[in-house]
């Protein structure tokens, strides 16, 4: 049984779908009809938390006009006996992190289909004036049919232009520190190329099933980003043609200007480019049969 108010306004809460540091995320059928939802909720916790709830609104300040097929749409913001929620589609319960779990090879045949599905969604994205800033597999959900859809807008920026791109303040640094482009770990001003250097970061590890960068320390990780060559994903899958792995390592220069200079030239790029010299076969073992639909999972708060 569900162990926190059946009810959030008019949408009753039907199983938990994923449990975060500060949200949980439920699915929920509103009460007149049958339509099912997707709600993000405050943990109990953080319900007081004026920063997790201004992060929650400007998520969907973000995200509410927003229309593509590759972008989940942000339904409305609510606050229900002292819980704020936001309202989105119900889509698939999988990401890009979990497809990974048995490494790249699963998804090898489908991978052109995801790369530029990803890359329509954040060129539509940066077309409305805003650079996303946590562009990693984790935010970009993948449904049974291999349809994309980009997700988690909570630190998305407004692209700076004109005197406020000159003379603005310097940036909080946030991110997640394997995808986090030069410019945005030194708090810099960010456009779609930072965007673009984190798709980058995505892509290799779609390739291989690792991010370019590790290290044993936060510190040693950022910096890499910063100073470290930059690596081969042929290195570990001499599958991949030596133009694709040149476009991606370029996607992942250290300086914006020499990366492309938008998402439309990415796309071009990719569209021109084959990915593998030799096609990957269909596996025999489907990567959904780790996450089986339906059941309910207890609240574990």
């Amino acid at each position: 049984m569900v162990k926190v108010r059946d009810f959030l306004g008019p949408y009753r809460l039907t199983r938990m779908i994923r449990l975060g540091s500060t949200c949980q995320v439920w699915e929920a059928i509103r009460d007149d009809g049958e339509k099912r939802y997707a709600l993000k909720v405050l943990r109990p916790e953080q319900r007081g938390n004026k920063i997790e709830i201004g992060f929650l609104k400007h998520e969907y300040e973000i995200a509410k006009t927003l229309n593509h097929k590759n972008i989940i749409k942000l339904v409305e913001y609510r606050t229900d006996a002292e819980t704020p929620f936001i309202v989105l589609e119900l889509f698939s319960e999988i990401n890009l992190k979990q497809a990974l779990r048995r490494g790249p090879e699963p998804i090898a045949y489908k991978l052109t289909s995801i790369i530029e599905q990803s890359c329509e969604a954040l060129y539509y994205f940066h077309s409305k004036g805003f650079v996303h800033c946590d562009i990693k597999p984790d935010n970009l959900l993948l449904s049974r049919d291999f349809e994309i859809k980009l997700i988690d807008f909570t630190i998305s920026k407004k692209i700076k232009t004109g005197l406020s791109k000159l003379f603005g303040s310097r940036n909080k640094v946030e991110g997640t520190r394997s995808y986090m482009s030069p410019e945005q770990i030194r708090g810099e001003n960010m456009d779609q190329r930072s965007d673009i250097y984190s798709m980058g970061c995505m892509m290799y590890e779609l390739l291989v099933g690792k991010a370019p960068y590790t290290g044993n320390t936060p510190n040693e990780l950022l910096s890499k980003h910063l100073s470290a060559s930059i690596p081969s994903a042929l290195v570990v899958n001499d599958n991949i043609t030596i133009e694709f792995n040149n476009l991606v390592k370029k996607l992942l220069s250290k300086k914006q200007e020499d990366r492309p200079q938008s998402m439309w030239d990415v796309l071009k790029m990719i569209r021109a480019t084959p990915i593998f010299k030799k096609p990957p076969r269909i596996p025999d073992v489907s990567i959904f049969d780790d996450f089986p639909t339906g059941g309910r999972m207890e609240n574990p708060t």
